[in-house]
């Protein structure tokens, strides 16, 4: 399957082959093995050295990323649109906002100045923007407490791919 993140107003970003690994109450597994190779827009491919997976939720302003040991981040959660499947790749749009645990276990939200700037050049709706915040305050608060899925819930999932 393919995955494919876009920026507001549909140019390209992110977008990787990974695989499908399962399924369950917080909602769509995929993963990538080491090696992987994926590209931002229409740079240079990039290489993962590190196995990772990533949960797309049904009806959540998030993608989460989990990655495996040996890497300096723990869980990477884009907020985004809510992910949208078809023909084999699932599909959102960045929002900028990154929730993010180190290994060491703080986290922080990034790139706060990068949303406050595409508000304005890109044009983000009011709603957007409201749901975007709404989802990066409830996702910080889930991330430190740890509720699943960001307690140890992908393990299962990222053995699937080392």
């Amino acid at each position: 399957m393919k995955v494919i993140f876009r920026k507001y107003g549909g140019s390209l970003h992110w977008h990787h082959p990974a695989r499908l690994l399962g399924e369950d109450a917080h909602g769509v597994w995929v993963g990538c093995e080491a090696g992987t190779t994926g590209a931002k827009g229409d740079g240079p491919p990039v290489v993962w050295e590190r196995a990772f997976v990533m949960l797309f939720p049904r009806d959540e302003w998030w993608v989460a990323l989990f990655n495996d040991e040996g890497h300096k981040i723990d869980v990477y959660v884009d907020v985004t649109t809510v992910p949208e499947w078809r023909d084999g790749e699932v599909t959102m749009v960045d929002l900028d906002l990154d929730v993010v645990r180190t290994k060491e276990g703080r986290v922080f939200v990034d790139d706060e100045d990068e949303f406050a700037e595409h508000q304005v050049l890109l044009g983000y709706p009011p709603e957007v923007i409201a749901q975007a915040e709404a989802a990066t305050r409830g996702l910080v608060k889930a991330v430190t407490d740890r509720v699943p899925p960001f307690d140890g819930t992908h393990l299962p999932y990222l053995s699937q791919v080392r």
